[in-house]
């Protein structure tokens, strides 16, 4: 058993623990993908993997291991950048990824939502859930994926269909009940050819992974810290990010209030009481409602602060892709699209690719 032996060779206390090396973790990760290690040795192997801290080279493997087993679409496409927001999703705040990347498409970028639904432990709102409440959807299928960038410059694609064997992993998730580096490799699971824009909770994990980005070689990228993890900016307060550009990390802050889109308020989901046990966010159909209907105001004019958060969303997109060299050049692209129409009249030639 893989697993066993690595568990070994992590330590049995804190005075003899050691890190894995690159070889190492790419050997766990292809054992655990292959299916034959039991639900709690994998919740085993990754709580002591987040007690002790994941190191680059330890994710660099987990990473490499999956994406040698993944579909990945698009590899090669020009002016792509992969949005990776947490998979197990939002139940605070609705997932405004899918609105800031209609209107960073409308302004000339291609993007890629890699996302999910119904992803344990949170089972939180993601890009499916508001596809779903606004007559579009996310696709398992990454040939699919593919040929709607190439004809829209817009698609999400399921990881599970990425990567099937995560799904085996779902049960396990749920029962750990915190995340773990699962949680991260899935958000590189991207075209290396690519662009990203990829969350990242609070603490030292930004770094970490803003230097596993800049080693997967992507030509560009940005993580940020935004609202519950994912790739959306604050609009009350400054997001902290990091940038890889020309082989360089860049520090990146996002002060709403420079480019005259602060609020008092985030854009919040409305509530319906607690989630029953086993189940989220994802699960309330009122709740994937309220997520289309946020969205589909944003793009149909409305002021407040989802439209902000969306705003500044596309312009990190625009910037990832390097169609605007600032922040405040991508913000003023994002609204134009979106005050012309050009972000709304994405959805029926999206909904066109589905008939």
């Amino acid at each position: 058993m893989v697993l066993r032996q690595l568990m070994r060779a992590l330590g049995a206390g804190t005075k003899d623990v050691r890190n894995l090396t690159r070889e190492e973790a790419f050997r766990a990760f292809t054992a655990i993908l292959a299916g034959g290690e039991s639900d709690i040795l994998i919740g085993t192997f990754l709580i002591s993997m987040r007690w002790k801290g994941v190191t680059v080279e330890e994710l660099m493997g987990f990473a490499q291991a999956a994406r040698s087993q993944a579909r990945i679409p698009c590899q090669g496409m020009s002016g792509l950048v992969a949005l990776c927001p947490q998979h197990d999703g939002h139940d605070r705040y609705p997932p405004l990824d899918v609105c800031a990347g209609l209107i960073a498409s409308a302004a000339g970028a291609r993007v890629l939502i890699v996302s999910d639904r119904c992803v344990p432990p949170r089972r939180g709102l993601t890009a499916a859930s508001v596809l779903e409440a606004i007559g579009l959807s996310m696709t398992w299928d990454p040939g699919e994926a593919e040929d709607w960038v190439s004809k829209e410059q817009f698609a999400a694609v399921s990881i599970s269909g990425m990567l099937p064997p995560l799904i085996a992993l779902r049960r396990m998730r749920g029962d750990v009940t915190i995340r773990t580096p699962l949680s991260t490799v899935e958000k590189l699971l991207a075209p290396n050819s690519a662009a990203v824009l990829m969350g990242a909770q609070g603490g030292p994990v930004l770094g970490t992974a803003v230097e596993v980005v800049q080693d997967l070689q992507h030509p560009r990228g940005i993580v940020v810290q935004g609202l519950d993890g994912g790739v959306i900016p604050s609009v009350r307060r400054r997001t902290r990010g990091i940038e890889v550009a020309d082989g360089h990390l860049v520090p990146v802050t996002v002060e709403p209030d420079d480019f005259g889109l602060g609020d008092d308020e985030e854009p919040e989901l409305p509530l319906f009481g607690p989630p029953e046990e086993g189940y989220g966010a994802a699960d309330n159909p009122h709740l994937v409602k309220a997520c289309g209907d946020i969205t589909m105001a944003v793009l149909g004019g409305a002021d407040g602060p989802a439209r902000r958060a969306s705003l500044l969303g596309a312009a990190l997109i625009l910037k990832a892709s390097g169609r605007c060299l600032t922040l405040a050049e991508g913000v003023d692209a994002a609204a134009s699209a979106l005050d012309s129409g050009a972000a709304g009249a994405m959805i029926p030639r999206l909904q066109g690719l589905l008939h």
